[in-house]
């Protein structure tokens, strides 16, 4: 046995355990901190850098064209539109200057009222309020009613129109340009109220004619607007130093018409008692020089005055381009014309006249009054207006000759005036062969075709004129802004009978005005008037009625104006020379007293009107 160890412990001993020291901390690397500082921060730098060189470089150009169009504004200047005058350059419509008051509740928002001059003792509120307490007394309007219309998430909202400009410079002079603006426009008004108003015609809000002469000649008066485009502060007001760019506008030019003002004054009272008088539905009275076919008067009864636009009436345009009927009886002046042109007939050929007749194909006419049987001339059938003799007249007349002769003195075509809404009226087919057995005898005394008063009137000058027909019109000429002026292109005339057939036919017209003709009452005293008388059936509902009618020209020895006047409706009397001729004779005495024409001097021809 091994002999155990002192102390008892018989196995061997344990091995001595070592404790691992920790070693001490290694010295810091400050210059790998730093390359990683550097790194970071350099790419920080780059990041900036490139969004720098993106900002700058690839998008500076649309930024900066952003930036610019946010405080760049352009204010269109509105052109001033032409003034329309008459031949003495009295002023029937004229354009001045009026302002827009526009708010803008985005940016009233924002507005603070403190350090703002108190408003009738009371301090400037913020907002919408007290932007309202600045402006209702310069806009005369309650403050609440204007605050309500300050409210809103739009950026514009028009609080006043037709402003005058003492009151755009009261509004200029609270410098609120940044919430409130006034932007230049333009109100038409028309110095001469109703004279002429239903021809003068009306412009819409954008000062575009819409109606008679505004529009007819719109391209010529309305000009072109120009504009202001510069750069505003936040606040809304031109920075002096920034660039700014303007186009001028250019005015319109002025529109110089051949009414003359106290001749359409004079034609339009005529008409207007002549409607109150006779009980007629409406008048219309023409009155135009024979010499060019210039218009000096072109009434409507019940004219409207265009500064009311307070009903759709302004818009109505003339009657006497618009409205179409049976010439009647003044239609026979064509079938006269036909009938020496073409040598049928002279002026004492003989017919003799029954109250009725009927024609080879069965068709039965009358005159307008029972009477025996009369014998009269070419001349005395005019005079006497008699239907059954006219009849007889045009049996000579080939069809083709008498829609010939229609188209030549201007029916169914334009009159060439260029006013809105104008007819040309209705004729029958174009190819006579067409014509049904009535139609071709109605249209030798005007019936079974349709014109307007224009239309009409323009025979009678054509005849004044020895037989050449001029168009009508209604321009003289034109101003520009610079003064230079343009007179209207004339067209030359066109021939439509010979100068002797014209002056034949005008000293037959001159009996009708004569003692035993129908238009005794257009005499005009010291002159010698050639005319006639017209009652034209017109359709009316479930019956009929009649358009009575007188045109005639003076001084019959040197014709220099043609009188027209038409009544539709008239219940004194359905007979132009009971109603129409006294206002022709009134018209036609007044015109050549103002155009100081002399009195004839010389004795016509008197050509028998019986046998």
């Amino acid at each position: 046995m091994r002999a155990q160890a002192p102390g008892g412990g018989g196995g061997p001993r344990p091995a001595r355990s070592r404790v691992a020291r920790p070693l001490p901390p290694r010295p810091g690397r400050p210059e790998l901190r730093q390359r990683w500082l550097v790194g970071i921060a350099a790419v920080v730098v780059l990041v900036f850098l490139v969004r720098l060189v993106h900002v700058q470089i690839i998008e500076g150009p649309a930024l900066a064209q952003v930036a610019e169009q946010k405080r760049t504004a352009t204010a269109v200047t509105p052109a001033h539109r032409g003034d329309i005058t008459d031949a003495n350059g009295v002023v029937l419509a004229t354009s001045v200057d009026r302002y827009t008051v526009i708010g803008d509740p985005r940016a009233i928002k924002d507005f603070r009222g403190a350090g703002r001059p108190t408003v009738d003792g009371e301090e400037v509120e913020d907002g919408a309020l007290g932007i309202a307490q600045l402006l209702a007394p310069i806009l005369d309007v309650p403050k609440n009613e204007l605050a309500a219309q300050l409210v809103g998430d739009t950026s514009y909202t028009v609080l006043a129109k037709n402003v005058v400009p003492e009151v755009q410079r009261a509004i200029a002079q609270l410098k609120i340009r940044a919430y409130v603006r006034t932007d230049l426009t333009s109100r038409r008004t028309y110095p001469s109220g109703t004279v002429a108003g239903s021809l003068v015609g009306f412009v819409d809000d954008e000062q575009t004619g819409r109606g008679g002469i505004e529009a007819a000649y719109d391209d010529l008066l309305a000009g072109t607007a120009g504009s202001d485009t510069y750069e505003r502060s936040l606040d809304g007001l031109r920075i002096p130093a920034a660039g700014q760019e303007s186009v001028p506008a250019v005015p319109g030019d002025d529109v110089q018409l051949t009414l003359v003002h106290d001749i359409q004054w004079k034609a339009q009272d005529a008409v207007d008692e002549a409607k109150r008088a006779s009980g007629a539905e409406y008048g219309i009275a023409i009155v135009q020089d024979t010499r060019t076919g210039e218009l000096v008067a072109l009434a409507d009864s019940g004219a409207v005055d265009p500064n009311d636009r307070s009903t759709a009436a302004v818009a109505a345009g003339s009657r006497a381009v618009k409205d179409v009927f049976d010439p009647g009886s003044t239609g026979k002046v064509i079938t006269m014309a036909a009938a020496l042109e073409g040598g049928h007939w002279t002026p004492e050929s003989r017919f003799t006249v029954p109250y009725s007749f009927t024609t080879p194909n069965g068709q039965t006419f009358h005159d307008s009054h029972h009477h025996p049987t009369q014998r009269l001339t070419l001349t005395g059938v005019l005079a006497q207006s008699s239907n059954t003799g006219t009849v007889q007249v045009g049996e000579k007349i080939p069809l083709q000759e008498r829609q010939d002769y229609l188209e030549k003195f201007g029916f169914g075509k334009p009159t060439g005036l260029g006013l809105p809404g104008e007819s040309v009226g209705i004729m029958p087919p174009a190819d006579v062969a067409d014509w049904d057995g009535r139609t071709r005898y109605t249209v030798l005394f005007g019936q079974g075709l349709s014109v307007n008063a224009m239309q009409a009137t323009s025979v009678f000058s054509t005849v004044a004129n020895g037989g050449v027909r001029m168009t009508p019109t209604l321009f003289k000429g034109s101003t520009g802004a610079d003064g230079t002026v343009t007179p209207a292109e004339r067209a030359p005339g066109e021939r439509v009978i010979s100068q002797e057939t014209a002056d034949t036919l005008l000293e037959m017209m001159e009996a009708v005005t004569e003692d035993g003709g129908t238009g005794v009452n257009a005499v005009v005293p010291g002159y010698r008037v050639a005319g006639k008388t017209g009652t034209a059936q017109m359709p009316a509902g479930n019956g009929w009625t009649y358009m009575a009618s007188f045109i005639g020209v003076a001084p019959a020895d040197d014709p220099r104006y043609t009188v027209a006047v038409f009544l539709k409706s008239p219940h004194s009397s359905i007979f132009g020379g009971d109603v129409a001729a006294p206002v022709f004779s009134d018209i036609m005495g007044f015109t050549l007293q103002k155009m100081d024409v002399p009195p004839s001097s010389t004795q016509g021809k008197r050509f028998k009107t019986e046998w």
